[in-house]
C-alpha cells in the first residue's frame, strides 16, 4: 500500500460538540462557535438542539456556508417529551419535538440527527415497561420514514443507566434497530459511557459493525483526551480495523461553559478545564493521531 492510499484510508470527518465554546445558540454566538471550529481544524460542528424551535435557521446556515462547516444535530428528550411514555400527551410532545428537530437538520443542509432521541435522558426510577419500549420504537419509526423523504438519517446514541433506561450497551442498541427495521437509523457510541457499560472498549464496535453511525470520543471524567482512564488505543485500533468511515466528533464538559438544561442533565459541576481553544486543537491532535497510529499498524 502506497502512503498515498494510506492517507485515503485513514481520512475521516472531526466533530466537535457545540457546549465546548457555548451554552447559548444566537446568530453572534453560534458565528462565534462556527468561526473557531474551523480555525481549530475540524470539519462539522455538532448542534445540541434542545430547543429546535428557538435556532435561527437562516442565520446558522449563513455561519456555516461562510466558514466552510457541516452538521449534525444531537439532543436529549426530557421526561416531558418521552417519546417512550404510557402518557399518549407525552409521547406526541416528543413526536413534534423530533420531528421539529429533522426539519431543522434537513433546513441547515445536515443529514444526521443523534442523541438520546429514542426516551427521555433521565434517571429512571425502574426498568423499561413492554409498552414504553414498543412506543419508543414505533415513534422512532415514523421519525424514520420522515426523514428518509429528505435525507435525515438517525443515530441512537448508546448512553449509561444513569442517563436510559432502554440503550446501554451496543447489543442492546442492535436488538433496537432489529425492531425498527428501517435504513436509515444506526447506532451512535460514545467513549464516555462505553468506559462505563461495555467489558471494553473494542468488542461493542464490532458488535454493530456497518451499523455504526457515529461516534462520540471522550474522557472518562469529560475533559482533556488522554488524561482520564479510557482506552482509546483500543478503541481507534478496533475503529479501524472495522472500516468506519464516520464522523468522529470530539465531546466534553466543563461549568466553564454552561447550558442551563444540558449542563443540569449531565451532571456538569466540575470546571474540567478553561481554555475551550486549547481543549479543542488538542482534542483535534489527538483524535488523528490515534486513528492514523491505529490505521498505520494495521497496513504494515
Amino acid at each position: 500500500m502506497t502512503s498515498d492510499s494510506l492517507v485515503a484510508s485513514t481520512s475521516h470527518r472531526y466533530g466537535i460538540h457545540a457546549l465546548v465554546w457555548t451554552g447559548e445558540w444566537t446568530p453572534e454566538t453560534a458565528d462565534d462557535a462556527i468561526r473557531r471550529t474551523a480555525e481549530a481544524g475540524y470539519d462539522l460542528i455538532e448542534l445540541a438542539l434542545l430547543d429546535p424551535y428557538a435556532i435561527d435557521v437562516d442565520a446558522t446556515r449563513r455561519s456555516l456556508d461562510r466558514h466552510g462547516l457541516s452538521m449534525v444535530a444531537s439532543l436529549g428528550l426530557s421526561p416531558a417529551t418521552d417519546i417512550s411514555s404510557e402518557d399518549e400527551e407525552i409521547r406526541r410532545r416528543g413526536e413534534d419535538l423530533l420531528h421539529r428537530a429533522a426539519a431543522v437538520v434537513r433546513d441547515l443542509g445536515g443529514d444526521y440527527l443523534c442523541g438520546v432521541i429514542y426516551g427521555s435522558m433521565s434517571k429512571h426510577p425502574g426498568p423499561a415497561s413492554r409498552r414504553s419500549y414498543a412506543n419508543s420504537v414505533e415513534s422512532i419509526q415514523r421519525l424514520a420514514d420522515t426523514g428518509a423523504a429528505s435525507g435525515v438519517r438517525l443515530g441512537l446514541e448508546v448512553v449509561n443507566r444513569y442517563e436510559s433506561n432502554l440503550l446501554n450497551t451496543a447489543r442492546q442498541a442492535m436488538d433496537y434497530l432489529g425492531s425498527v427495521d428501517r435504513d436509515n437509523v444506526y447506532v451512535h457510541l460514545d467513549t464516555y459511557h462505553m468506559n462505563i457499560e461495555e467489558p471494553d472498549m473494542a468488542s461493542p464496535i464490532a458488535v454493530c459493525g456497518d451499523r455504526l453511525g457515529y461516534v462520540h470520543v471522550g474522557e472518562s471524567h469529560r475533559g482533556y483526551l488522554g488524561s482520564g482512564t479510557i482506552d482509546f488505543r483500543s478503541f481507534f485500533a478496533a475503529l479501524s480495523s472495522s472500516g468506519y468511515t464516520g464522523p468522529i466528533t470530539f465531546e466534553s464538559f466543563s461549568s466553564t461553559v454552561v447550558d442551563p438544561v444540558l449542563s443540569n442533565t449531565l451532571a456538569i459541576w466540575r470546571n474540567l478545564w478553561r481554555d475551550s481553544d486549547d481543549l479543542a486543537r488538542h482534542a483535534r491532535t489527538y483524535m488523528q493521531t490515534q486513528i492514523e497510529g491505529a490505521s498505520a499498524v494495521r497496513f504494515q
